[in-house]
C-alpha cells in the first residue's frame, strides 16, 4: 500500500512528500540543509544533539528536524532568527564541554563540530570550559582505534553504529547528567573488549574522539632511511576511494595515478594486494575442494561450512563471539598477511635483500588490518610479516604532505613481482567479491569450462542485501571431480556484522545448510572500510561498487588462476597450493577469545 502525501511548507515554498518523511528530509527536496551531528543515513534516528531545531509555525518550541515527521499544512522555517540563535547557542554548549586543540587534532579540517562553529561563528566564551582533566587521557590501547573522550560531543553515533550495524555493542552510554559519556564494558581499555576494530565508529563519528591509530611518521621515517628498503602493497577497495580526498567525484577508479603518487612519495617498489588475492583464491579453493572431498568421498567429518577468513573484524568477531566455529574459518591468511610473508621471503631472495631490511606497508580501507598485523600468528617469515599498516584516508594525508598534484598525476603501473593480478581480485573488495572470484576458479578447475553466467558476473552473490544465498549445481566435471557432479553447491555472503551475526545464528540453530560462506565485516565489504573517506552512506557504498566492477570489467585477465604470477610462483618457491610451504606461509590458526 503506497502512503499518502503531505503537503507543507518549508521556508514558505510549498512542497508534497510521503507521510512519514521528516522535516529533515523534506528540506533536501528544497535544497535547504540543516545541521546536525547525531543523525547519519546508516543509523536510526536520536534527536540528541539538536543542532537541526527548526521552528513549526503553532509550536512554542523549537524542532529536532531529524526527529520531527511532517503533517500536513505545516510551516516550517529552517533560517529563523530564533533558530539561528538556538543553533549558535547549542553549537557552544557543546564547544564549552569539547577539547578544543583544533590546530592539532587528527580531524582539522574533517571535523563536523568545527565546520558547524565556523559556519555560526561560535566560541564567543559565553559558557565556562566544562571539559574535565579525566576526559584528557587518551586510550591508545588498541593497535587500531583511538578514543579521546574530551572530544567527545555525545551524539551516540558510534554506539548506535556497533550495535545497529555491526552487533557488537563495544560501546555504550554510561552514566548520567555531566557524567554521562561513552563507554567500554566496565570501562576497560579497548583492547580488552569485545571490539572488532572494524573503524566503523571512527567513520561516524563526527569529531576527533574516535580517530584511527596513525602511523604516517613511522613510515617517513622508513622512507627516509636509506639502508631501509620499503614496500608497499595496496587493497583493491583504495583504488576506487582514494580520489575522493584528492580531488575526485566519488566512484572515481585512479589505480595508475595512485600507484605514481606512491612512488613520488618515495616507496622503493608499488606492489598490489591484488596478487595475494588472486593466490588466496587458489589456496581458498582448494581448501574447499579438500573439504568436500572428505566429506562426500571419504565419509570423514569435516568443519563445513567453510568460512572466508580474509576480514579480520569478522575473524575477530568469530572468536569472541562465535569460538566454537574457529575451525569453520579457512586457514588461509588474508590477502595482506600473505603478501606480508612473501614480501620477506620470496620477493627478498629474489631481489637478493636482507629480509630484516625490509619494511613492509600496506594500504588499507580497514582498521582493522592494523590490528591483524600486530597478531603473534603474523610472523611465518621470521619477521613480522607487515609491519605497518595505512588507511586510505592515511595514504591521501601523505600524498597531501608531498605536496603531490594527485589530479595531475600520470598513470603508472605496478612494479613486478607481486604486482600482476585479474578482476578476480579486484572485486574482492566488494561484498561477494570473493565467493564470485572463487566460484569462476573452483568451476573451471571441478568442469575444465568457465563458469555458466554471462561474461563471468556472478549476479546471485552481488548486492547490497545483508545476507544473500545462492546454489549452483555442478555438471560436467573432469574425472577426478566426479564426486561432485550434480551436487547442489550453496553458498552465502553476509556484510556487516549484525547480518553475520544472524547468519551464524541460523546455522548454529541448523535453519541453514551451506557449503562456503563469505562474510566482510564492513557495510557493503572492504569498500565500506573503517578506513576508508568520510562520509560513507549507501549511496557512496553504490558508487564505490560500479567503480570496482567497472575496475574488473576492463582487466585483460579476469580469474585467478591465469595470474602468470601465482603460476610462476608456485613454480618456483611453493610448489603447490596447500603444500608445506604455502602452509608455513600462507595459512594460519585462531584463537577463543573472551567475551567480558
Amino acid at each position: 500500500m503506497s502512503k499518502s502525501t503531505v503537503n507543507l511548507k518549508i521556508n514558505n515554498i510549498p512542497l508534497s512528500v510521503e507521510e512519514g518523511t521528516t522535516i529533515l528530509e523534506a528540506a533536501k527536496h528544497l535544497n535547504f540543509k540543516i545541521p546536525t551531528l547525531c543523525n547519519h543515513d546508516d543509523l536510526s534516528c536520536a534527536g540528541n544533539c539538536r543542532v537541526c531545531v527548526v521552528e513549526v509555525e503553532g509550536q512554542r518550541l523549537l524542532s529536532a528536524a531529524c526527529a520531527t515527521p511532517v503533517f500536513e499544512g505545516m510551516h516550517v522555517q529552517t533560517n529563523s532568527e530564533k533558530v539561528r540563535s538556538s543553533r549558535k547557542h547549542i553549537i557552544e554548549l557543546l564547544l564549552s564541554e569539547h577539547n578544543a586543540d583544533c590546530t592539532k587534532c587528527y580531524k582539522n579540517g574533517f571535523c563536523e563540530l568545527q565546520t558547524l562553529a565556523n559556519e555560526y561563528r561560535a566560541g564567543d566564551q559565553l559558557f565556562i570550559d566544562l571539559v574535565k582533566e579525566r576526559d584528557k587521557i587518551i586510550d591508545i590501547s588498541s593497535p587500531s582505534i583511538q578514543k579521546d573522550d574530551s572530544k567527545c560531543v555525545h551524539c551516540q553515533r558510534c554506539v548506535r553504529t556497533c550495535e545497529e550495524l555491526q552487533g557488537v555493542s563495544a560501546l555504550a552510554v554510561v552514566y548520567k547528567g555531566d557524567h554521562q559519556k561513552i563507554s567500554t564494558f566496565m570501562n576497560k581499555p579497548l583492547n580488552e573488549v569485545v571490539c572488532t576494530n572494524c573503524g566503523q565508529c571512527v567513520n561516524r563519528c563526527p569529531t576527533g574522539a574516535l580517530t584511527e591509530r596513525n602511523y604516517i611518521e613511522e613510515v617517513w621515517d622508513a622512507i627516509n632511511d636509506p639502508s631501509i628498503h620499503v614496500v608497499v602493497q595496496t587493497a583493491p577497495a583504495v583504488r576506487i576511494a582514494l580520489g575522493e580526498d584528492l580531488g575526485f567525484p566519488v566512484g572515481e577508479r585512479v589505480t595508475g595515478k595512485m600507484v605514481e603518487a606512491l612512488r613520488y612519495i618515495g616507496f622503493d617498489s608499488v606492489l598490489d594486494t591484488d596478487f595475494t588475492a588472486d593466490l588466496t583464491i587458489i589456496e581458498e579453493g582448494n581448501e574447499l575442494l579438500t573439504r568436500l572431498k572428505k566429506a562426500l568421498v571419504d565419509g570423514e567429518k569435516v568443519a563445513l561450512p567453510m568460512m572466508t577468513s580474509c576480514s579480520p573484524g569478522w575473524i575477530k568477531f568469530q572468536e569472541h563471539i562465535f569460538p566454537n566455529h574457529l575451525n569453520n574459518l579457512s586457514t588461509c591468511k588474508s590477502p595482506q598477511q600473505m603478501f606480508g610473508a612473501l614480501a620477506k621471503t620470496y620477493y627478498a631472495k629474489k631481489k637478493g635483500l636482507d629480509p630484516a631490511k625490509i619494511v613492509s606497508v600496506s594500504i588499507m580501507p580497514c582498521t582493522a588490518k592494523k590490528f591483524e598485523c600486530q597478531r603473534p600468528e603474523m610472523r611465518s617469515s621470521g619477521y613480522q610479516d607487515v609491519d605497518y599498516v595505512l588507511t586510505t584516508r592515511e595514504l591521501a594525508r601523505m600524498i597531501k604532505q608531498a605536496g603531490i598534484d594527485f589530479t595531475k598525476l600520470e598513470d603508472a603501473h605496478y612494479d613486478s613481482i607481486l604486482g600482476e593480478s585479474t578482476g578476480a581480485a579486484v572485486i574482492f573488495g566488494a561484498t561477494g567479491g570473493v565467493m564470485e572470484a572463487a566460484l569462476r576458479t573452483a568451476w573451471e578447475v571441478v568442469t575444465g569450462k568457465p563458469v555458466p553466467f554471462d561474461n563471468l558476473n556472478i549476479m546471485p552473490v552481488r548486492g547490497m542485501e545483508g545476507v544473500k544465498a545462492a546454489s549452483v549445481k555442478i555438471t560436467g566435471t573432469l574425472p577426478e571431480w566426479n564426486f561432485l557432479e550434480g551436487v547442489e553447491l550453496n553458498v552465502a555472503i553476509a556484510h556487516g556484522l549484525a547480518n553475520a551475526r544472524i547468519l551464524m545464528n541460523a546455522i548454529e540453530k541448523g535453519e541453514a545448510n551451506y557449503h562456503f560462506i563469505e562474510v566482510m565485516a564492513c557495510p557493503g565489504g572492504c569498500l565500506g572500510g573503517g578506513g576508508q573517506p568520510i562520509p560513507t552512506n549507501m549511496e557512496i557504498r553504490k558508487k564505490r561498487t560500479e567503480a570496482i566492477y567497472a575496475e574488473d570489467m576492463g582487466m585483460p585477465l579476469r580469474k585467478s588462476h591465469e595470474n602468470p604470477e601465482v603460476t610462476q610462483i608456485y613454480e618456483e618457491f611453493l610448489t603447490k597450493p596447500l603444500g608445506h610451504k604455502s602452509h608455513e606461509l600462507l595459512h594460519t590458526h585462531y584463537k577463543v577469545r573472551k567475551r567480558y
